[in-house]
């Protein structure tokens, strides 16, 4: 593949400074400190620290945010090599931590420096953790803060990292983005707000749904629970024999006193109607190609003798308090997960009649739900911002929908049909808006489509932005 990169229509990054980076000088938050190199197999890595601003609106306050530069070692020296930004999926997680040159990395180091930038709030940028949360004060001062957390702020971090990292000599000093689930949203926000930074997006899995309308966050979920429950009847036709094992459990639980058991964590397992903790290990299970196993394995190992198996309870569930603001533009979610499972699936997702019954329990997707900040200890302390969060109306918008539908920047995404955490149908509604991006739409893969055949999704996305064939 040549390092040569194709125009972007009129869009010239360095010659037309960004108001995100003017912001930022304004501001007096613009640092970068460049860190140590190591390698690893096949790779040179290369830190860097940003410091920027907390809140792009103008109010007072820094924050780091960390970047590794990832490159193949056969490639150090090649200074014209583009640069690619990987946005990863969440919110609320960290980039990754390669180890060696292996899956999409592997291909794509070849051809890009790639830049894997831990979102604000995750990783070695500056963390959201209880301690810090506590110093920003009460409810509304905490949820203040969380707000500057979402797609748009970490655009404008991506926005003002590329004008400080990328030369104005490689490439104008654009870059391509890669965004996987949440990281895609983020990759529409950036075609939204700054696309003169951009060579071309590329997105797997994660087209954002419902990008206008009302109530954008129950519309999302009454289409995610429908999906969880067809992935439901998927899991117990592949292990019937798990109807009983589930069941077991649940019953054990609901005969405990106070409805459950506290787990070493300190979390506390309940299959109560409309709260059902136990229900969340659906997320990790049911929208993966091995989570059927994985799942299954669990609950074969779920009793020790009478009572459930230390290695049972010691299965961790995490969560992130900014899960459903990330649909929100002008309205408050309103606790949209909870609201729509209560109105419309109150019944599917009741275990303990399940289980007291014999049918088969359901397990719950990427929801998120208010008890969860009674029962999970590890959100506990942020119990009080998240209800703050989920009353927040005033949000900003996300999306450009008029400025997408003019888009000039190649784009090319892949889309999974049944994808159980990105609603294929109303992420194909949106896809439809966003001028000239390419769509794959394949269910030869789930979600997790970029961790199992990396190098086939890349190189194909790729192809469709830039019309060649790469070598192999």
């Amino acid at each position: 593949m040549s390092n040569s990169v194709p125009p972007s229509g009129s869009l010239t990054a360095n010659k037309r400074t960004s108001f995100l980076v003017k912001r930022a000088r304004g501001l007096g938050c613009s640092q970068h400190k460049v860190g140590p190199a190591i390698a690893v197999p096949g790779l040179s890595i290369t830190d860097h620290t940003f410091t920027l601003p907390l809140d792009y609106s103008g109010l007072h306050g820094e924050i780091d945010v960390f970047c590794r530069v990832v490159v193949n070692r056969s490639k150090t020296g090649d200074h014209m090599l583009p640069y690619l930004l990987y946005l990863q999926g969440g919110p609320g997680f960290e980039a990754p931590r390669p180890v060696n040159s292996s899956g999409w990395m592997e291909y794509a180091s070849k051809y890009f420096r790639i830049v894997l930038m831990d979102q604000r709030g995750t990783g070695l940028s500056t963390p959201i953790t209880a301690r810090s949360l506590a110093q920003r004060g009460n409810a509304e001062g905490q949820a203040a803060y969380l707000s500057c957390f979402r797609a748009d702020s970490i655009v404008a971090d991506a926005e003002i990292i590329r004008s400080m990292l990328v030369p104005a000599t490689n490439h104008d000093g654009r870059w391509t983005i890669l965004g996987q689930s949440f990281g895609g949203f983020c990759c529409v926000t950036y075609l939204s707000n700054a696309p003169e930074g951009l060579i071309d997006v590329l997105i797997t899995g994660g087209i954002p749904p419902c990008i206008d309308g009302k109530d954008v966050a129950a519309t999302v979920y009454r289409a995610c629970y429908r999906r969880v429950l067809l992935q439901n009847q998927k899991f117990y036709a592949r292990f019937p024999g798990d109807v009983g094992r589930v069941g077991a459990v649940v019953n054990y639980l609901a005969q405990q006193p106070g409805g459950g058991v506290t787990t070493p964590a300190g979390n506390l397992l309940t299959p109560r109607r409309g709260r059902g903790s136990l229900q969340l290990l659906g997320l990790s299970a049911l929208g993966f190609s091995t989570g059927f196993e994985q799942l299954h394995y669990m609950f074969e190992g779920a009793f020790d003798g009478d009572d459930l198996s230390l290695k049972f309870l010691k299965v961790l569930i995490e969560w992130r308090v900014l899960h459903e603001p990330i649909y929100c533009q002008g309205e408050a979610s309103n606790w949209a997960a909870h609201r729509v499972r209560e109105a419309d699936f109150g019944d599917e997702f009741d275990a303990a009649a399940a289980a007291a019954e014999g049918r088969p329990v359901n397990f719950t997707g990427e929801m998120v739900f208010p008890w969860m900040f009674d029962e999970i200890a590890g959100l506990r302390a942020f119990k009080d911002a998240a209800e703050a969060l989920a009353a927040k109306y005033d949000w900003p918008a996300l999306y450009d929908v008029e400025k997408l539908s003019e888009n000039v920047v190649p784009a090319a995404t892949v889309m999974y049909f049944e994808d159980m955490f990105v609603n294929f149908d109303l992420a194909n509604a949106t896809a439809s808006k966003i001028a000239g991006l390419q769509k794959w739409i394949t269910n030869e893969y789930l979600h997790c489509g970029i961790r199992e055949a990396g190098k086939t999704i890349f190189e194909r996305l790729v192809n469709l932005t830039r019309g060649g064939i790469l070598p192999r």
